[in-house]
C-alpha cells in the first residue's frame, strides 16, 4: 500500500525535473490544473479508468479530451492512464503544485477563528507568518464556533492554539494534575 501512495509522488517529481530543465514549470503548472479540472467533467474518469475498454481507445480519448495539453503533459495523463493510475492524477498535479510551491518559497498556512476574520487581520497575520516563516504565506482561514474566541494557525507540520478553547483545555489539565 506505501507504494501506490509514494507513486503520486514520484511521477511529480519526475515531472518537476522535466520542467526545471526545460524552463516550463508555469506550463506543467497549468496543463496539470487543466488536466484534473476535464477529469471531473462528463464521466472521464470513469472511462479512463475502465478496463473494460481496450488501451487503445482510452488513449483516443486521452488525445481527443487532452489536445490542448503540452506534448509532454498529455503523455504523463496517458502513462497513467497505460498504468491504471489515473485516478491519481489529481494527487500528482497538487504534489507537482507543493514543489513549485517550495520552490518559490511559498508557506501553506491555515488559521482557524471562531469568527470569520476582516481583512485586516488576514493581512496581519500573513504579515506575521511571512516574518516567522521568512517565506511568503499562502493563509486559508477558516471557522469553528467551537474556538470560542482566538486563533488556531497551522504552518507545515507546526500548530499554534491561541484558541480560547484550547486555553481553557490546558487550564483543566494543569488543574486535574494538580499543578496550580
Amino acid at each position: 500500500m506505501a507504494k501506490r501512495d509514494s507513486a503520486p509522488r514520484r511521477y511529480a517529481e519526475a515531472a518537476f525535473e522535466i520542467a526545471t530543465r526545460d524552463g516550463s514549470i508555469d506550463a506543467w503548472r497549468r496543463d496539470l490544473e487543466a488536466a484534473v479540472a476535464a477529469l471531473d467533467q462528463g464521466g472521464l474518469m470513469d472511462v479512463l479508468a475502465n478496463p473494460a475498454l481496450p488501451l487503445e481507445q482510452r488513449e483516443e480519448v486521452v488525445s481527443g479530451v487532452y489536445a490542448e495539453l503540452s506534448t509532454p503533459a498529455r503523455k504523463l495523463v496517458a502513462l497513467l492512464v497505460r498504468r491504471g493510475r489515473i485516478e491519481q492524477l489529481p494527487r500528482v498535479a497538487a504534489e507537482f503544485r507543493r514543489l513549485d510551491d517550495r520552490r518559490q518559497g511559498i508557506v501553506h498556512a491555515t488559521a482557524t477563528s471562531a469568527l470569520p476574520l476582516t481583512d485586516t487581520e488576514i493581512r496581519a497575520l500573513t504579515a506575521r507568518l511571512e516574518q516567522m516563516t521568512g517565506g511568503t504565506v499562502a493563509l486559508q482561514t477558516e471557522v469553528d464556533e467551537s474556538l470560542l474566541g482566538g486563533l488556531i494557525v497551522r504552518v507545515g507540520s507546526r500548530l499554534i492554539d491561541g484558541s480560547v478553547r484550547g486555553r481553557l483545555e490546558r487550564l483543566r489539565n494543569q488543574l486535574a494534575a494538580g499543578a496550580l
